[in-house]
């Protein structure tokens, strides 16, 4: 029996759309967008108003002088120190010896190779130096490195060599090396740093000397031959120190009236106040000094240094200038104000136009400013008053038509869950902050919470979720 052809045909379903279906892809795709669009939005943070303040300052590079007595080798020989830089040593204090012969720097060497380590507050000091160096570099004043490096070494050196005679001074007796200890004839603060500025007087700085490419010192290192005559380290005999500075005309006449001056330095993370007086150089040029009496050993090893003068301090209300916007505003002469009904709400008679006449109503209205001339009210198309309008003055028939505008600095407050304009008047600057009049009628106030970044609001009533 002959098969037969057969053709299968399969019958499709109708497609069905459920409208409960056709909701919930409807609601999923608008839940995926509202995910993406908070996701990839810039969130909108707030700042906390703080009081402040701003200081302004002026930065200068000085000469510092002190009651300095060099000291000079009395004889030659290798020479190894007792005393670390920046102590302070009293009357008769070895100080350093003199070894003829070279077996007490082979001894010192011996021992410094066999374990003689720096102890932690040796360290200390090494990391201080080192600090302080960092904080004041800058590339003008590279040169300063060599001086850094030197006193770096020198420094190293007394401090293996110190450690290792305190502890093997009985083995020094017993090896019977010869040296000659040499003691100090005056009490003070020893340094090795030797210039040519030790007996410098202000009467006698010159513009010439400010020039620190010119500048020089020299700095006799532990286990290094001296000849006799050579100078080895100075005392300072007191507290007492003063900073030469060049002046400028306009510094003069700023400074010229003020007994103490606020100054800091940067470079060792102080402040402090100095006595403030104009002298005249040797070249017959103005300078300006300032006399300080504690914290001269931080500077033992310095000869310039840099530091800035407060000019200037601003206080007030503090807040980042990426929160600071400008928005523009309808003027209306301040006899123009009225109050409503309760006597309780301000705004203005404003002249409306009907059917049957001329009226004249009372329009509610936020003051954001006000001068002595001119109220600021909202410049805005949604509100009830707006430029062409002519507002009614209170008991008269005089007139005014809006239309001046003005623009004001503010930021958005939100304290209320949603932007509030504030103005604000700013009185100083720095880099990343203003510094604006606190108490005033329509601003701010301290704790308020205001938009940090106002670029990313294009007006008031924005609602803001904390």
């Amino acid at each position: 029996m002959a098969g037969k052809n057969k053709k299968i045909i399969r019958y499709r379903k109708p497609l069905n759309l459920n409208i409960g279906m056709l909701i919930f892809a409807a609601i999923f795709v608008y839940m995926v967008f509202s995910v993406y669009t908070y996701i990839t939005k810039e969130k909108v943070q707030f700042y906390e108003v703080a009081d402040g303040s701003i200081v302004e300052d002026k930065s200068y590079s000085g000469i510092i002088l002190r009651n300095e007595t060099t000291q000079y080798a009395d004889s030659a020989g290798i020479i190894n120190y007792y005393v670390r830089e920046g102590k302070r040593a009293s009357v008769n204090t070895c100080i350093y010896s003199i070894d003829e012969s070279g077996a007490m720097t082979s001894f010192l060497e011996k021992q410094s190779e066999a374990g003689g380590a720096l102890t932690d507050r040796d360290l200390l000091d090494v990391r201080k130096l080192l600090d302080t160096y960092t904080l004041s570099y800058t590339d003008e004043t590279f040169d300063a490195v060599y001086d850094t490096r030197y006193t770096l070494e020198a420094m190293v050196m007394e401090y293996v060599n110190f450690n290792t005679l305190e502890n093997q001074g009985e083995m020094v007796d017993q090896l019977g090396i010869n040296f000659k200890q040499v003691t100090t004839p005056l009490s003070g603060v020893v340094s090795y740093s030797i210039d040519t500025y030790e007996t410098l007087d202000s009467s006698r700085i010159t513009e010439e000397m400010f020039d620190r490419s010119q500048y020089t010192k020299a700095i006799t290192k532990a286990g290094q031959r001296v000849e006799a005559g050579t100078p080895i380290y100075k005392v300072i005999t007191d507290d007492n120190w003063s900073v030469v500075f060049p002046l400028s005309e306009e510094d003069a006449v700023d400074f010229g009236s003020k007994g103490t001056l606020k100054v800091s330095f940067p470079g060792h993370d102080l402040k402090t106040n100095g006595i403030f007086s104009l002298i005249t150089g040797g070249d017959g040029k103005a300078y300006g000094k300032l006399d300080f009496d504690k914290y001269m050993v931080q500077f033992v090893s310095d000869r310039y240094v840099d530091f800035k003068i407060e000019t200037n301090t601003t206080e007030g209300l503090k807040i980042p200038i990426s929160s600071v916007t400008t928005k523009n505003f309808y003027l209306v002469p301040v006899d123009f104000i009225t109050k409503g009904g309760d006597g309780l709400e301000d705004g203005f008679n404003k002249e409306i136009y009907t059917e049957s006449g001329t009226s004249v109503v009372f329009v509610p209205t936020t003051i954001y400013y006000s001068n002595d001339e001119y109220y600021y009210i909202e410049c805005d198309k949604d509100q009830t008053i707006q430029a062409g309008d002519y507002l009614v003055k209170q008991d008269s028939a005089e007139r005014f038509q809006v239309g001046i505008t003005a623009s004001l600095q503010g930021v958005y407050n939100i304290n209320k869950g949603y932007t509030v304009f504030k103005q604000i008047e700013v009185l100083a600057q720095s880099d990343e902050f203003y510094t604006i009049k606190k108490n005033m009628s329509y601003g701010l106030s301290v704790y308020d919470h205001i938009v940090l970044n106002a670029s990313l609001i294009e007006d008031e009533g924005v609602l803001i979720y904390q």
